[in-house]
């Protein structure tokens, strides 16, 4: 059988099709893991797909449905205003999605709530919804969800927050090690050797956290070994509870020099810097673009803010469920989003 090169334009499914020398059917039963093909057949439309660099039209497909492919977002609720950022990126995608019949919704449960997370994943499930898209609170109840919930037909990707050794079909975020890396290698310029590096996070269930503090102790321990890291300290990502740590490490530690936020409620930690200090005596780094960073970096109170685009995310999100919506076995992009940094001068 020969092979058909596609010169010009795009392939498409009859190319593929006529290149494996079997029907639209077969070729659409293979797309989509459907049993009931040879493995021999499955074989010829696998090579013809790779030769002719077949990519299927997500878009085409779903305009094809009877109805709107449906997408869930599940955020957590509460004051951190990043999340509220978060949802407004996905609310503006919202908007374009529905061109291509996607139907994006949104629900809230309590932050850090794993067993309402849960719940909600259970409840998406036995809807039919055709992609959950989750912040998830790291535990062992959240990841039994998952695979009941992939069980059930409907896959999850993990947004902001991952869940690793999980059912979940994709990670849409910032590599956050490397952003606890990145942190780490401004604090050891900014502080004196032999001085304290305080860490607040917002909580350790929260994987990425957890990831930020391995990554910011990784460099801190092999390049700038006289700084001694205290903590982390969990402020729960509210803004109250940061201050309140924020209090203790500028009370407790005499030879403090840096402070590093790794989660939210940094309007906290603001306050009681602004109490306690004069700016730039004490170096601090915090994670998102936020109205309270940037008045700290403005003030000279915050050195520099680690910024995960929204918009990036909740575009990139949407479009791997698109694609789940269609295709449920395709692979996905696994880039992660890129790190932003912003000083007082670049700010925007």
């Amino acid at each position: 059988m020969a092979t058909i090169i596609q010169k010009h334009g795009r392939a498409t499914v009859r190319d593929v099709a006529r290149a494996a020398g079997v029907s639209l059917a077969t070729v659409d039963r293979v797309l989509n893991g459907r049993k009931g093909v040879r493995q021999s057949t499955i074989d010829k439309v696998e090579k013809a797909v790779a030769d002719l660099n077949y990519t299927r039209d997500v878009s085409a497909s779903l305009l094809a449905r009877a109805t709107s492919a449906r997408i869930h977002f599940v955020l957590p609720a509460g004051a951190n205003p990043f999340m509220h950022h978060l949802e407004a990126a996905v609310a503006r995608q919202a908007d374009i999605a529905a061109q291509a019949r996607l139907a994006i919704e949104m629900s809230t449960v309590p932050a850090l709530n794993a067993e309402a997370l849960v719940e909600e994943i259970d409840r998406l499930a036995d809807e039919k919804c055709d992609c959950a898209v989750i912040v998830a609170t790291d535990d062992d109840a959240v990841r039994r969800a998952v695979a009941r919930a992939q069980t059930k037909g409907m896959p999850t990707i993990t947004l902001v927050s991952d869940l690793p050794q999980s059912k979940r079909r994709a990670f849409v975020g910032i590599d956050n090690e490397a952003a606890g890396r990145t942190a780490a290698a401004l604090m050891g310029r900014f502080c004196p050797p032999h001085s304290q590096i305080g860490l607040i996070v917002g909580s350790l269930d929260l994987r990425d956290h957890r990831d930020r503090f391995v990554g910011f102790s990784e460099i801190m321990l092999d390049e700038f070994p006289g700084i001694e890291i205290i903590g982390p300290a969990e402020g729960f990502d509210d803004a109250r509870e940061t201050a309140k740590r924020a209090n203790e490490l500028l009370n407790d530690n005499p030879r403090l020099a840096g402070i590093y936020s790794v989660g939210a409620g940094n309007e906290g930690l603001l306050a009681t810097l602004r109490q306690r200090i004069s700016p730039g005596r004490i170096r601090v780094l915090v994670h998102e673009l936020t109205d309270a960073s940037r008045e700290g970096l403005a003030a000279g109170y915050i050195d520099a803010v680690l910024n995960q685009n929204v918009d990036r995310e909740a575009e990139r999100a949407i479009a791997l469920a698109q694609i789940l919506a269609v295709h449920p076995t395709a692979e996905l992009d696994r880039r992660p989003v890129e790190i932003g940094i912003y000083l007082r001068d670049n700010v925007i």
